[in-house]
């Protein structure tokens, strides 16, 4: 919900788009990914530009794992 983004990479890849601040688009494009079953799955198949959001869990399980040697 902003007319430019630093993130350019995720609209490139599909994980977001950048619809500006109109409400009357906001609410199209929230409308268009509900509405339409094999966009919604598409977009959600998309790999993540930025990770799979596990780092967290990996680094405490690495350095737990190097703290107990």
């Amino acid at each position: 919900m902003r007319e430019t983004t630093e993130r350019p990479e995720a609209i490139e890849a599909g994980t977001a788009t950048l619809v500006g601040t109109d409400s009357t688009k906001i609410v199209q494009s929230v409308l268009r990914i509900l509405d339409d079953l094999d966009l919604h799955r598409h977009i959600a198949c998309i790999a993540n530009p930025y990770g799979d959001g596990l780092a967290a869990g990996r680094i405490t399980g690495r350095a737990i794992s190097f703290l107990s040697e």
